[in-house]
């Protein structure tokens, strides 16, 4: 793997932590963490080793752990923007952005303490999104005199509906923990010495399932999510098809039919 200045990344039991750390800056993304993430997503993907990455926010300068997830977009890069440079951030972000929602491994987001703006933006593009008690979400950006640009606009609309969405971004208001676990904004909330434990305890069983299904299944939920629904199931139909013909199928069904435990090896 590639040494890197902001970001932390451990790999044991096929889960890999990979952790945003800018401490003096609560772990606002700049262009330099956002490309050190591309290029660490890039690498985790092709790991056969790894299978489940949980995303999670580094510690402050003064060592606490739940102070922030990613307290938003660097404002001070981001000052002197033009419009162009404006842009080719949004888009910069859009590609380890668009990693975490494609890649074959399940993303989970720990989310311990402020995700705002992009860090709200960023926990949307995982799979799933685990909330420590003390989590806050919330997109700043029209008090700031832009929109967020980091995807908050797409999908806080499809993951909280439209008028929540708007809601959310004409206000500027924060909702905590509870409130976004409430408009379906994350999966679960838990007391902050449990997130990590939580999100592991979650990944090994995600892991104790077929992993090559489970990446076909993502696959249709990201790719069928914008069709009409006659062309999403049809596409499901053919995904069907392709992991019906895989060892892991065989096992699975033979396991069943045998009532043992199956030995899922795909991926």
């Amino acid at each position: 793997m590639s040494e890197f200045k902001n970001l932390t990344l451990d790999v044991a039991d096929q889960i890999a932590v990979l952790a945003i750390s800018r401490p003096a800056a609560l772990n606002a993304l700049n262009s330099e963490t956002l490309d050190e993430l591309n290029v660490a997503l890039t690498e985790i993907e092709a790991r056969d080793d790894v299978k489940v990455l949980i995303l999670t926010g580094g510690p402050d300068k003064k060592g606490n752990e739940f102070k922030s997830f990613v307290a938003g977009a660097d404002i001070s890069e981001m000052v002197n923007f033009t419009a162009p440079q404006a842009r080719a951030f949004g888009i910069k972000a859009s590609e380890p952005f668009f990693k975490l929602m494609n890649m074959r491994q399940v993303t989970i987001a720990a989310i311990n303490g402020f995700a705002l703006g992009g860090g709200c933006e960023i926990s949307m593009a995982c799979d799933i999104r685990i909330a420590s008690e003390n989590a806050i979400f919330g997109q700043p950006e029209t008090g700031l005199g832009i929109i967020p640009g980091f995807g908050g606009t797409q999908r806080l609309a499809r993951l909280v509906g439209m008028g929540r969405a708007k809601e959310m971004i004409f206000t500027c208001d924060n909702v905590d923990a509870a409130e976004a676990y409430r408009i379906g904004l994350v999966n679960k909330v838990v007391a902050k010495e449990e997130l990590m434990p939580t999100a592991k305890a979650m990944a090994a069983k995600i892991i104790s399932k077929g992993s090559y299904a489970i990446a076909v299944a993502k696959a249709a939920i990201n790719n069928g999510y914008d069709m009409d629904i006659k062309n999403a199931v049809e596409m499901e139909a053919n995904l069907f098809g392709v992991v019906n013909d895989t060892n892991d199928k065989k096992e699975g069904m033979g396991a069943f039919l045998e009532k043992r435990a199956a030995n899922l090896t795909d991926f």
